[in-house]
């Protein structure tokens, strides 16, 4: 592509290209759930109890750990953004290079850490001594795939960044794919049991790193080469620039767990039913989520570009034609629980109690996603903008208001209290980061 083309390309703005970007990450947010019911479908051919409880005891210990790590996933997505849409083929390659490296050096250090993280995770979460054997030798196998699964958060900031999201669906495709193939085949054919579900996912997250490295190749080489020219690919200035937006990120991000194990614990101060009946009205929003990130994802690609072309009318632009998908996903999310939010319920438990307790606060699950659309869609703005302090302040504030709700309304309110506060920490997620918006033109500004 020429030049002059690839300007006119990254200038049109549509919905159709707004789509494309989203779409298959939606596809590919799809095929997440299903693994963990495969997953737990083959393990739980061996007749015992045991074996599911530790590979879902220790694929939680796991996901906990790599979770720390997935600021490197929003931070290399703004950042790419920016170079790609300033037309720096170097430094964009150079981004996913130096992600690649941090996410290497912590896949190592949790390798080398394997054992005190393990005691503690179980100190935290005890369990009976069969099961925790068999979680040490799921976790024991898994955590040598760290490296990949962390250098994997990189690479698909980097696709999205370049609005390859095809790409992010293949690799979520090949990777759980060939989970499901191989868990299959060592579990139930070749009788591995527990080892042999580790094993095979072992094997998928390093095939689905070297297949991003092979897609994310061409900018890895001119970053690579010019690392060997003598570049200072690795310079503090560089470097201290990507740890400010990670390290704003992470922030964020423990803020919002902590909100939602906040939210966890008290439930279950509401008694059994309701913290089950909770637990399953969550689902709800792990599925507006997965139905928006598409969305969130296109605006943290459009905007970034935008920065870094220095043009706060396609920021406008780019804002206003993601959110206006994110808005009307909204509304058919919310239409549907109310509608269909019964039959859901019953899809995921079969317990006449939480049932019926679950349909008291079905409610709320009407109005969750129209009063978190915003706080999705400026958080992929404000990424693609690299505003991350900016979203670091935002959260801060928003959750000394949760707090604060928290406090009178589950005293008064019981459950229904519980949820209202929940609804207010979404809602001041969006509004606290809308009266920042202006920065992310300005942004385009003084790039």
């Amino acid at each position: 592509m020429t030049t002059l083309a690839a300007d006119v390309a990254l200038d049109r703005l549509t919905h159709r290209r707004v789509l494309a970007i989203a779409l298959p990450i939606v596809l590919s947010n799809v095929t997440v759930p299903l693994l963990g019911l495969v997953d737990t479908g083959v393990i739980g051919q061996l007749g015992r109890p045991e074996p599911i409880g530790a590979v879902g005891l220790g694929a939680v210990i796991l996901t906990s750990v790599y979770w720390i790590f997935g600021f490197l996933r929003m931070g290399t997505s703004g950042l790419v953004a920016q170079s790609h849409g300033a037309g720096d083929a170097v430094e964009t390659g150079a981004h996913l290079l130096r992600a690649l490296a941090i996410a290497g050096m912590a896949g190592l250090a949790l390798i080398a850490l394997q054992y005190p993280l393990f005691a503690g995770a179980f100190a935290l979460a005890p369990a009976s001594d069969a099961v925790e054997e068999l979680a040490r030798d799921y976790m024991g196998i898994r955590i040598w795939g760290a490296p990949a699964t962390i250098g994997l958060y990189a690479i698909t900031g980097w696709l999205i960044a370049v609005e390859r999201t095809r790409a992010v669906l293949g690799l979520q495709l090949l990777q759980n794919g060939l989970n499901v193939l191989l868990s299959v085949w060592l579990v139930l054919g070749l009788g591995f049991e527990i080892r042999g579900l580790a094993t095979a996912t072992l094997i998928a997250e390093w095939s689905g790193l070297l297949l991003g490295l092979w897609l994310a190749r061409s900018a890895l080489r001119r970053a690579i080469a010019t690392l060997r020219a003598g570049a200072a690919l690795f310079a503090r200035d560089k470097l201290g620039r990507l740890a400010r937006v990670n390290s704003d990120i992470m922030i964020r991000s423990v803020l919002l767990q902590g909100s939602f194990t906040t939210f966890l614990f008290m439930g279950a101060a509401q008694g059994d039913v309701a913290l089950a009946a909770n637990q399953v009205l969550l689902q709800f929003l792990a599925i507006t989520a997965y139905a928006l990130d598409g969305f969130a994802y296109a605006a943290e690609s459009l905007v970034g570009q935008a920065v870094g072309r220095r043009r706060p009318d396609r920021v406008r632009r780019a804002a206003i034609l993601t959110s206006q998908w994110g808005i009307a996903g909204a509304v058919c999310l919310g239409l549907a629980f109310w509608l269909a939010g019964g039959a859901i319920i019953d899809l995921l438990t079969t317990s006449a109690e939480v049932r019926a307790e679950a349909r008291l606060y079905l409610v709320w699950m009407g109005f969750a996603p129209l009063l978190g659309v915003a706080s999705w869609m400026l958080d992929g703005v404000f990424i693609g903008a690299t505003l991350t302090r900016e979203m670091r302040v935002a959260m801060i504030q928003s959750v000394l208001v949760y707090v604060a709700v928290l406090l009178v309304l589950p005293p008064l309110m019981g459950n229904h209290g519980l949820w209202a506060a929940l609804m207010v920490l979404n809602t001041m997620r969006g509004l606290t980061m809308l009266v920042r918006y202006p920065r992310a033109e300005q942004a385009a500004q003084s790039a």
